[in-house]
């Protein structure tokens, strides 16, 4: 199997590429969230640019949809378009906004807009159930985003159905936008809430490849009940000047600063391999 690790500090370079050159972009959280994309895309799911448009497919919905330069960067690795389309992200006209686009071949919906991408995935997990099929519905939320009250319904609604062919994987960085979590909305319960609207709980360390494929491949087994990963992780993730810093959840490297983490990044691949 390829070297999942190395791969997520070169998908980090290109995350990095892509927010220089569009001079826009949410790169704590891109960083933060890029191995459990990596994990999922290159391990977990049944989906692939040639099998996007069967309905047994694996769902996949950013409800983070901030991180998208993340997501694009995974999705072009995948083949589902060339990485050159890329350097068109956040241009005039271009389909490669700053959130999700299902005009972008592999994106499933529109997302971005805080709170939806549970509620719409316990939608297509319940709809799988219906018609018999056997795909798997895969979710990624912010920790910031757990302020929001359709998270709970959809949440609610996830565990009074049952719906073990959903996994919903929390990007627990503890920053958001206005500062640490436990300051905005404290939520270090979270195991224990979940578990209470009926959720299989798993926490595990979401920058470690082998952890994350170790609880995905748990709640592929786990039966009777949806499954939430508490995926605990660093924001700005592999460059050492961006991590937990809260400034970083929307900030553009200026060149120096690109150059350092270009250089840490390529660093921390070698090491890896």
């Amino acid at each position: 199997m390829e070297n999942l690790k190395a791969k997520s500090f070169e998908i980090r370079e290109h995350v990095l590429d892509v927010i220089y050159r569009a001079k826009a972009g949410h790169i704590g959280g891109d960083f933060s969230v890029t191995d459990i994309l990596v994990t999922l895309y290159l391990k977990h799911m049944n989906v692939s640019p040639e099998n996007f448009h069967d309905p047994n497919r694996d769902r996949f919905v950013l409800s983070k949809g901030h991180s998208v330069e993340a997501l694009y960067c995974v999705l072009a690795d995948r083949g589902f378009f060339p990485y050159a389309d890329l350097e068109t992200v956040c241009q005039f006209q271009t389909k490669y906004i700053g959130h999700p686009n299902n005009k972008i071949h592999g994106i499933e919906m529109c997302s971005g807009s805080l709170g939806h991408g549970l509620p719409v995935c316990v939608g297509m997990a319940l709809a799988g159930k219906m018609n018999g099929q056997d795909y798997r519905v895969y979710t990624v939320m912010g920790d910031g985003e757990l302020a929001e009250g359709s998270v709970w319904e959809g949440a609610m609604a996830g565990g009074h159905y049952k719906l073990d062919n959903l996994t919903a994987i929390i990007d627990r960085n503890r920053l958001q936008i206005s500062g640490p979590t436990e300051e905005v909305m404290s939520q270090d319960d979270q195991k224990t809430r979940w578990e209470a609207f009926g959720w299989h709980a798993i926490v595990c360390d979401g920058n470690d490849i082998d952890a994350l494929d170790k609880a995905l491949t748990e709640a592929k087994a786990t039966k009777g009940k949806p499954t939430v990963i508490i995926a605990e992780t660093t924001k700005g993730y592999g460059v050492s000047f961006i991590e937990n810093k809260a400034p970083w959840h929307h900030k553009v490297p200026n060149a120096e600063e690109y150059a350092a983490a270009k250089q840490e990044l390529q660093a921390r691949r070698a090491q890896a391999l």
